[in-house]
C-alpha cells in the first residue's frame, strides 16, 4: 500500500498500468476521483481496462477509503490555504497531489461527489486537463425543506454505522440497492459497505452539507458553464441519487460538454455495464483500444 502527503495529511494511492508495476510508464494519465462514501476501489475494473492506452493514478480522498483516519478540521490550514471539506477545498487536494507526483497535465474520470470536485478543478486548472469524464452527476434547485429533510436524514446515517453491520448476512446487497438498477459481483458489494463504515465521521457529514446545499445549488450551475476543458458527462437512465434530467440540464449550460445516457443503469453505470461505458469513453476521448474491464 502507497501513501503520499497531500496538503499535511497521507492519502493513499496506486498505479494501474498495463505492465503491473507500481509506477506510471510514460503514457498519458488518468486520474480516477471517487464518490462520497467510497473509495478508488470501484475505479480499479475500469482502471484495468484502459490500461493498455493510460497511465491509471486511483487515490483516497481526505476522509475517505484507506485515506481515512483523523482528517484534518476545517480550523487546521496547510500553509495559507485553510483546510476544509468544501469541494473546492478537495479540488486544491487534487492539485497537490498532481504537483507532488509532478504530473503536468492528465486527463480526469470522476463520479458522483467526486465529479463536482472535478468541476471545481477544472475551472481552477484548466491547463493541467486534457479531457475529462464525469459520471453522474448534475445541478438541482435549491429546496430548503427538502435539504433540511436530507441533512438531518445524512446525519443519522453517518451516525449510525456500527461494525456489526458488515458481518449480517445480504447487508452488503441491501446497503446497495437504492444505487443500482443491476446487480453487482458480491465482493464489489462488501467493499462498497466497508469504504461506508470506514469513512472519516466529520468527512462524511460535512461533505454530504457541501454537496446538497444551498451554495452548491446556486454555484455548481455557474461552474458548469464556466467549463472551457472537452468533457463528457454519463448519467444512468435509473439513477435515483442524481437522476438523469440533472445531467442533462448541467449539459445544456455548456457547449463543450457532451451528454450521454446509458439505458438500464443507476448510479454507477461504469460497473453496471461496463462494455457501454467504456465504449463511450473510448469514443469521446478517440482511443482505439480499450480492452474489457477485469471485475472481482
Amino acid at each position: 500500500m502507497s501513501y503520499i502527503q497531500v496538503r499535511g495529511v497521507d492519502h493513499y494511492y496506486e498505479w494501474i498500468t498495463e505492465a503491473r508495476k507500481p509506477e506510471p510508464s510514460g503514457k498519458p494519465v488518468m486520474v480516477f476521483l471517487h464518490g462520497w462514501g467510497g473509495s478508488a476501489r470501484y475505479w480499479e475494473s475500469t482502471a484495468w481496462a484502459i490500461a493498455d492506452t493510460f497511465d491509471c493514478l486511483l487515490y483516497d480522498m481526505r476522509g475517505f477509503g484507506r485515506s481515512a483516519g483523523r482528517a484534518p478540521t476545517p480550523a487546521i490550514s496547510f500553509g495559507d490555504t485553510p483546510l476544509s471539506y468544501e469541494l473546492d477545498s478537495y479540488a486544491e487536494d487534487l492539485a497537490d497531489l498532481l504537483n507532488v507526483l509532478g504530473l503536468k497535465r492528465v486527463y480526469l474520470n470522476a463520479h458522483s461527489m467526486g465529479a463536482s470536485i472535478a468541476v471545481y478543478f477544472l475551472n481552477l486548472y484548466p491547463k493541467l486537463v486534457e479531457q475529462a469524464v464525469l459520471t453522474c452527476n448534475g445541478v438541482f434547485e435549491y429546496d430548503e425543506r427538502a435539504f433540511s429533510a436530507f441533512h438531518t436524514f445524512g446525519g443519522y446515517v453517518v451516525k449510525f454505522r456500527p461494525n456489526w453491520l458488515y458481518k449480517l448476512p445480504y447487508m452488503d446487497r441491501m446497503f446497495m440497492k437504492r444505487f443500482l438498477h443491476r446487480s453487482l459481483p458480491g465482493a464489489i458489494s462488501r467493499a462498497f459497505l466497508d469504504d461506508f463504515l470506514m469513512a472519516d465521521y466529520d468527512a462524511a457529514l460535512a461533505t454530504i452539507f457541501a454537496c446538497v446545499s444551498k451554495q452548491a445549488a446556486e454555484m455548481m450551475p455557474q461552474e458548469f458553464a464556466k467549463i472551457t476543458v472537452p468533457t463528457l458527462l454519463v448519467a444512468g437512465d435509473r439513477d435515483i441519487i442524481i437522476p438523469a434530467e440533472l445531467g442533462q440540464r448541467a449539459a445544456a449550460l455548456n457547449d463543450i460538454v457532451e451528454f450521454v445516457v446509458i439505458p438500464n443503469t443507476a448510479h454507477f453505470p461504469m460497473l453496471e455495464d461496463a462494455p457501454t461505458y467504456l465504449k463511450l469513453i473510448r469514443e469521446f476521448l478517440e482511443v482505439e483500444s480499450i480492452q474489457q474491464p477485469i471485475i472481482g
